[in-house]
Protein backbone atom coordinates (compact mmCIF):
# COMPACT_ATOMS: atom_id res chain seq x y z
CA UNK A 1 0.00 0.00 0.00
CA UNK A 2 1.36 3.33 -1.07
CA UNK A 3 2.13 5.68 1.81
CA UNK A 4 1.80 9.45 1.71
CA UNK A 5 5.00 11.25 2.55
CA UNK A 6 5.15 14.76 3.92
CA UNK A 7 5.33 16.30 0.47
CA UNK A 8 2.28 14.30 -0.69
CA UNK A 9 0.21 15.37 2.31
CA UNK A 10 1.17 18.98 1.75
CA UNK A 11 0.18 18.77 -1.90
CA UNK A 12 -3.13 17.12 -0.91
CA UNK A 13 -3.91 19.86 1.61
CA UNK A 14 -3.05 22.58 -0.89
CA UNK A 15 -5.24 20.88 -3.48
CA UNK A 16 -8.13 20.59 -1.03
CA UNK A 17 -7.84 24.18 0.15
CA UNK A 18 -7.66 25.36 -3.46
CA UNK A 19 -10.80 23.40 -4.37
CA UNK A 20 -12.69 24.76 -1.36
CA UNK A 21 -11.52 28.30 -2.12
CA UNK A 22 -12.67 27.95 -5.70
CA UNK A 23 -16.01 26.44 -4.61
CA UNK A 24 -16.76 29.08 -1.99
CA UNK A 25 -15.45 31.82 -4.27
CA UNK A 26 -17.79 30.62 -7.00
CA UNK A 27 -20.91 30.48 -4.82
CA UNK A 28 -20.19 33.90 -3.29
CA UNK A 29 -18.95 35.70 -6.39
CA UNK A 30 -20.27 34.00 -9.52
CA UNK A 31 -23.62 35.54 -10.63
CA UNK A 32 -26.46 33.04 -11.09
CA UNK A 33 -29.40 35.45 -11.36
CA UNK A 34 -29.97 36.69 -14.92
CA UNK A 35 -29.91 40.39 -15.69
CA UNK A 36 -33.13 41.96 -16.97
CA UNK A 37 -32.71 43.17 -20.57
CA UNK A 38 -33.04 46.90 -21.21
CA UNK A 39 -32.91 47.73 -17.49
CA UNK A 40 -29.79 49.76 -16.63
CA UNK A 41 -29.26 48.37 -13.13
CA UNK A 42 -30.47 44.92 -14.04
CA UNK A 43 -33.70 45.24 -12.04
CA UNK A 44 -35.02 42.41 -9.87
CA UNK A 45 -35.71 38.83 -10.90
CA UNK A 46 -38.94 37.30 -9.59
CA UNK A 47 -39.07 33.65 -8.53
CA UNK A 48 -41.55 31.62 -6.51
CA UNK A 49 -40.96 28.68 -4.19
CA UNK A 50 -43.95 26.46 -3.55
CA UNK A 51 -45.07 25.72 0.03
CA UNK A 52 -43.69 22.61 1.75
CA UNK A 53 -40.77 22.31 -0.67
CA UNK A 54 -37.60 20.54 0.41
CA UNK A 55 -34.11 21.47 -0.68
CA UNK A 56 -34.14 19.24 -3.76
CA UNK A 57 -37.53 20.58 -4.88
CA UNK A 58 -36.42 24.19 -4.34
CA UNK A 59 -33.25 23.66 -6.38
CA UNK A 60 -35.30 22.23 -9.24
CA UNK A 61 -37.94 24.98 -9.08
CA UNK A 62 -35.36 27.76 -9.24
CA UNK A 63 -33.51 26.04 -12.07
CA UNK A 64 -36.68 25.88 -14.16
CA UNK A 65 -37.34 29.57 -13.36
CA UNK A 66 -34.03 30.65 -14.86
CA UNK A 67 -31.50 30.57 -12.01
CA UNK A 68 -28.19 29.59 -13.59
CA UNK A 69 -27.18 26.87 -11.16
CA UNK A 70 -27.33 23.12 -11.54
CA UNK A 71 -29.71 21.65 -8.90
CA UNK A 72 -26.90 19.52 -7.45
CA UNK A 73 -24.57 22.53 -7.12
CA UNK A 74 -27.45 24.48 -5.53
CA UNK A 75 -27.94 21.78 -2.90
CA UNK A 76 -24.23 21.47 -2.16
CA UNK A 77 -23.93 25.25 -1.79
CA UNK A 78 -26.93 25.42 0.56
CA UNK A 79 -25.37 22.80 2.81
CA UNK A 80 -21.94 24.40 2.56
CA UNK A 81 -23.22 27.68 4.04
CA UNK A 82 -25.50 25.83 6.54
CA UNK A 83 -28.91 26.96 5.18
CA UNK A 84 -30.06 23.70 3.61
CA UNK A 85 -32.89 23.25 6.10
CA UNK A 86 -33.78 26.93 6.48
CA UNK A 87 -35.08 27.85 3.02
CA UNK A 88 -38.59 29.30 3.13
CA UNK A 89 -41.35 29.23 0.51
CA UNK A 90 -42.77 32.38 -1.04
CA UNK A 91 -42.21 34.89 -3.82
CA UNK A 92 -38.78 36.52 -3.98
CA UNK A 93 -37.32 39.45 -5.86
CA UNK A 94 -33.68 38.51 -6.41
CA UNK A 95 -31.11 41.15 -7.26
CA UNK A 96 -29.92 40.96 -10.84
CA UNK A 97 -26.66 39.05 -11.19
CA UNK A 98 -26.72 38.03 -7.52
CA UNK A 99 -24.51 35.12 -6.48
CA UNK A 100 -25.78 31.74 -5.35
CA UNK A 101 -24.75 32.47 -1.76
CA UNK A 102 -26.61 35.80 -1.85
CA UNK A 103 -29.89 34.28 -2.96
CA UNK A 104 -29.57 31.32 -0.57
CA UNK A 105 -29.09 33.71 2.35
CA UNK A 106 -32.05 35.82 1.20
CA UNK A 107 -34.33 32.78 0.93
CA UNK A 108 -33.14 31.49 4.30
CA UNK A 109 -34.04 34.85 5.88
CA UNK A 110 -37.46 34.70 4.29
CA UNK A 111 -36.88 38.11 2.74
CA UNK A 112 -39.74 37.69 0.30
CA UNK A 113 -42.44 39.75 -1.36
CA UNK A 114 -45.54 40.24 0.79
CA UNK A 115 -48.90 41.70 -0.13
CA UNK A 116 -51.65 43.05 2.12
CA UNK A 117 -55.35 43.77 2.13
CA UNK A 118 -57.22 45.74 4.78
CA UNK A 119 -60.79 45.09 5.89
CA UNK A 120 -61.95 48.40 7.35
CA UNK A 121 -64.39 48.50 10.30
CA UNK A 122 -67.82 49.42 8.98
CA UNK A 123 -67.15 48.03 5.50
CA UNK A 124 -70.10 46.03 4.15
CA UNK A 125 -69.96 42.78 2.22
CA UNK A 126 -70.49 44.41 -1.19
CA UNK A 127 -67.53 46.70 -0.62
CA UNK A 128 -65.38 43.85 0.69
CA UNK A 129 -66.10 41.54 -2.20
CA UNK A 130 -65.47 44.29 -4.74
CA UNK A 131 -62.13 45.06 -3.07
CA UNK A 132 -61.22 41.38 -2.98
CA UNK A 133 -62.15 40.90 -6.65
CA UNK A 134 -60.04 43.90 -7.66
CA UNK A 135 -56.88 42.99 -5.75
CA UNK A 136 -54.20 42.29 -8.39
CA UNK A 137 -52.05 40.02 -6.20
CA UNK A 138 -54.77 37.49 -5.34
CA UNK A 139 -55.90 34.39 -7.19
CA UNK A 140 -59.64 34.97 -7.57
CA UNK A 141 -61.53 31.80 -6.68
CA UNK A 142 -64.61 33.48 -5.18
CA UNK A 143 -65.29 35.97 -7.97
CA UNK A 144 -68.84 35.43 -9.18
CA UNK A 145 -69.78 33.20 -6.25
CA UNK A 146 -73.14 33.82 -4.63
CA UNK A 147 -73.32 34.49 -0.90
CA UNK A 148 -74.56 30.95 -0.37
CA UNK A 149 -71.67 29.48 -2.38
CA UNK A 150 -69.14 31.57 -0.45
CA UNK A 151 -70.56 30.41 2.87
CA UNK A 152 -70.43 26.79 1.71
CA UNK A 153 -66.81 27.20 0.62
CA UNK A 154 -66.00 28.54 4.11
CA UNK A 155 -68.07 25.88 5.93
CA UNK A 156 -70.17 28.59 7.58
CA UNK A 157 -73.84 28.07 8.39
CA UNK A 158 -75.33 31.56 8.44
CA UNK A 159 -78.24 33.07 6.55
CA UNK A 160 -75.93 35.57 4.86
CA UNK A 161 -72.28 36.55 4.57
CA UNK A 162 -72.58 40.09 5.94
CA UNK A 163 -70.59 40.98 9.06
CA UNK A 164 -68.68 37.69 9.24
CA UNK A 165 -65.18 38.98 8.41
CA UNK A 166 -63.00 40.59 11.04
CA UNK A 167 -61.59 44.04 10.22
CA UNK A 168 -57.81 43.84 10.11
CA UNK A 169 -54.87 44.02 7.71
CA UNK A 170 -54.16 40.61 6.21
CA UNK A 171 -50.65 39.87 4.93
CA UNK A 172 -50.24 37.22 2.24
CA UNK A 173 -47.94 35.94 -0.47
CA UNK A 174 -48.59 37.00 -4.06
CA UNK A 175 -50.99 34.66 -5.89
CA UNK A 176 -52.54 33.38 -2.67
CA UNK A 177 -56.25 32.61 -3.11
CA UNK A 178 -58.90 35.08 -2.04
CA UNK A 179 -60.68 32.23 -0.27
CA UNK A 180 -57.72 31.99 2.13
CA UNK A 181 -58.20 35.65 3.14
CA UNK A 182 -61.94 35.15 3.61
CA UNK A 183 -61.21 32.07 5.74
CA UNK A 184 -58.68 33.85 7.94
CA UNK A 185 -61.00 36.83 8.39
CA UNK A 186 -64.03 34.67 9.23
CA UNK A 187 -62.04 32.61 11.73
CA UNK A 188 -60.77 35.81 13.36
CA UNK A 189 -64.33 37.14 13.65
CA UNK A 190 -65.58 33.88 15.16
CA UNK A 191 -62.79 34.04 17.72
CA UNK A 192 -63.60 37.63 18.72
CA UNK A 193 -67.33 36.89 18.78
CA UNK A 194 -66.83 33.85 21.01
CA UNK A 195 -64.58 35.77 23.41
CA UNK A 196 -67.10 38.61 23.63
CA UNK A 197 -70.09 36.30 24.11
CA UNK A 198 -68.36 34.55 27.00
CA UNK A 199 -68.32 37.92 28.81
CA UNK A 200 -72.04 38.66 28.37
CA UNK A 201 -74.16 39.72 31.32
CA UNK A 202 -77.14 37.60 32.31
CA UNK A 203 -79.53 40.53 31.83
CA UNK A 204 -78.67 41.13 28.17
CA UNK A 205 -81.65 40.99 25.78
CA UNK A 206 -79.40 39.37 23.16
CA UNK A 207 -80.09 35.66 22.77
CA UNK A 208 -77.27 34.47 20.51
CA UNK A 209 -73.75 35.45 19.44
CA UNK A 210 -75.22 36.28 16.02
CA UNK A 211 -77.52 38.88 17.61
CA UNK A 212 -74.43 40.34 19.26
CA UNK A 213 -72.80 40.55 15.83
CA UNK A 214 -75.89 42.28 14.39
CA UNK A 215 -76.08 44.91 17.11
CA UNK A 216 -72.32 45.50 17.06
CA UNK A 217 -72.55 46.21 13.32
CA UNK A 218 -75.22 48.86 14.00
CA UNK A 219 -73.07 50.47 16.69
CA UNK A 220 -70.15 50.45 14.25
CA UNK A 221 -72.15 52.36 11.66
CA UNK A 222 -73.71 54.78 14.14
CA UNK A 223 -70.48 56.21 15.52
CA UNK A 224 -66.80 56.29 14.77
CA UNK A 225 -66.04 57.95 18.09
CA UNK A 226 -64.57 55.42 20.51
CA UNK A 227 -65.82 57.25 23.58
CA UNK A 228 -69.44 57.07 22.37
CA UNK A 229 -69.59 53.39 21.43
CA UNK A 230 -70.69 52.06 24.81
CA UNK A 231 -73.27 54.86 25.16
CA UNK A 232 -74.72 54.16 21.72
CA UNK A 233 -74.81 50.46 22.61
CA UNK A 234 -76.62 51.31 25.85
CA UNK A 235 -79.33 53.21 23.95
CA UNK A 236 -80.04 50.22 21.72
CA UNK A 237 -79.89 47.74 24.61
CA UNK A 238 -82.32 49.93 26.57
CA UNK A 239 -84.65 50.13 23.58
CA UNK A 240 -84.62 46.35 23.12
CA UNK A 241 -85.40 45.91 26.83
CA UNK A 242 -88.29 48.38 26.54
CA UNK A 243 -89.59 46.75 23.33
CA UNK A 244 -89.09 50.04 21.47
CA UNK A 245 -88.25 50.46 17.83
CA UNK A 246 -84.50 50.88 17.28
CA UNK A 247 -85.09 53.61 14.65
CA UNK A 248 -81.59 53.63 13.24
CA UNK A 249 -80.83 55.08 9.81
CA UNK A 250 -77.91 52.75 8.92
CA UNK A 251 -80.20 49.71 8.86
CA UNK A 252 -82.60 51.46 6.46
CA UNK A 253 -79.66 52.47 4.25
CA UNK A 254 -78.42 48.88 4.23
CA UNK A 255 -81.87 47.71 3.19
CA UNK A 256 -81.76 50.05 0.18
CA UNK A 257 -78.60 48.29 -0.92
CA UNK A 258 -75.64 49.30 -3.09
CA UNK A 259 -77.84 51.65 -5.10
CA UNK A 260 -78.13 54.04 -2.12
CA UNK A 261 -77.15 57.49 -3.43
CA UNK A 262 -76.06 59.01 -0.11
CA UNK A 263 -79.32 60.86 0.52
CA UNK A 264 -81.74 59.20 2.96
CA UNK A 265 -85.26 60.51 2.28
CA UNK A 266 -88.46 60.41 4.35
CA UNK A 267 -89.95 58.13 1.70
CA UNK A 268 -87.16 55.64 2.42
CA UNK A 269 -88.19 55.54 6.07
CA UNK A 270 -91.76 54.65 5.00
CA UNK A 271 -90.76 51.76 2.73
CA UNK A 272 -91.32 48.36 4.26
CA UNK A 273 -88.14 46.29 4.53
CA UNK A 274 -86.80 43.77 7.06
CA UNK A 275 -84.06 46.34 7.68
CA UNK A 276 -86.44 49.26 8.33
CA UNK A 277 -86.11 49.60 12.08
CA UNK A 278 -88.56 52.52 12.01
CA UNK A 279 -91.26 49.99 11.10
CA UNK A 280 -90.12 46.69 12.63
CA UNK A 281 -89.21 46.10 16.26
CA UNK A 282 -86.11 44.23 17.27
CA UNK A 283 -82.93 43.62 15.36
CA UNK A 284 -82.69 43.39 11.57
CA UNK A 285 -82.22 39.88 10.17
CA UNK A 286 -78.45 40.16 9.56
CA UNK A 287 -75.53 42.43 10.41
CA UNK A 288 -75.19 45.52 8.24
CA UNK A 289 -71.36 45.82 8.24
CA UNK A 290 -68.14 44.34 9.61
CA UNK A 291 -67.94 45.43 13.26
CA UNK A 292 -64.68 46.08 15.05
CA UNK A 293 -63.60 44.43 18.29
CA UNK A 294 -64.40 47.74 20.03
CA UNK A 295 -68.01 47.61 18.86
CA UNK A 296 -68.40 44.00 19.97
CA UNK A 297 -67.06 44.91 23.38
CA UNK A 298 -69.28 47.99 23.58
CA UNK A 299 -72.38 45.85 23.09
CA UNK A 300 -71.26 43.28 25.67
CA UNK A 301 -70.25 46.04 28.11
CA UNK A 302 -72.67 48.92 27.44
CA UNK A 303 -72.43 52.08 29.49
CA UNK A 304 -74.50 52.30 32.65
CA UNK A 305 -77.03 54.70 31.19
CA UNK A 306 -80.81 55.19 31.07
CA UNK A 307 -80.59 57.06 27.76
CA UNK A 308 -82.96 55.95 25.01
CA UNK A 309 -82.24 58.77 22.53
CA UNK A 310 -79.19 60.31 20.93
CA UNK A 311 -78.52 62.96 18.33
CA UNK A 312 -75.35 63.86 16.45
CA UNK A 313 -73.72 67.11 17.60
CA UNK A 314 -72.04 67.68 14.27
CA UNK A 315 -68.47 67.19 15.50
CA UNK A 316 -68.50 63.39 15.40
CA UNK A 317 -69.87 63.03 18.93
CA UNK A 318 -73.47 62.53 20.09
CA UNK A 319 -75.76 63.94 22.78
CA UNK A 320 -77.64 61.31 24.81
CA UNK A 321 -81.05 61.88 26.40
CA UNK A 322 -83.30 60.00 28.80
CA UNK A 323 -86.57 61.71 27.88
CA UNK A 324 -88.25 62.71 24.64
CA UNK A 325 -88.44 66.36 25.72
CA UNK A 326 -84.70 66.49 26.46
CA UNK A 327 -84.04 64.81 23.14
CA UNK A 328 -86.16 67.29 21.17
CA UNK A 329 -84.33 70.18 22.83
CA UNK A 330 -81.03 68.58 21.81
CA UNK A 331 -82.24 68.19 18.23
CA UNK A 332 -83.17 71.90 18.19
CA UNK A 333 -79.79 72.85 19.60
CA UNK A 334 -77.54 70.68 17.49
CA UNK A 335 -79.36 70.21 14.20
CA UNK A 336 -82.59 72.05 13.44
CA UNK A 337 -81.17 75.53 14.08
CA UNK A 338 -78.24 74.73 11.82
CA UNK A 339 -80.50 73.41 9.12
CA UNK A 340 -78.76 70.02 9.00
CA UNK A 341 -80.64 66.74 8.58
CA UNK A 342 -81.24 65.17 11.97
CA UNK A 343 -79.71 61.83 12.83
CA UNK A 344 -81.70 60.87 15.89
CA UNK A 345 -83.29 58.06 17.77
CA UNK A 346 -86.86 58.95 18.72
CA UNK A 347 -90.22 57.32 19.22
Amino acid sequence: MKQFNGRSWKAYVIYLVTCLALFYGAIFLWPVVPGIPNVPDGGAYKVKIAPQSGLAAISQQLSTQGINSHPLIFQLAARAIFVGGKLKPGTYLLASRASLANILQQIARGDRVRESMAIIPGMNIWQLRAQMDAHPALTHQTKGMSSKELLQALNLSYSGDEGLFYPDTYIFDPDDSDISIFKRASQAMQKQLTLAWEQKEAATPLKTPYELLILASIVEKETGRSGDRSLVAAVFINRLNLNMLLQTDPTVIYGIGPQFDGNLRKTDLRKDSPYNTYMHKGLPPTPIAMPSKESLQAVIHPAKSDAIYFVARGDGSSHFSKTLKEHENAVDQFQRKRGTPSKTKSQ
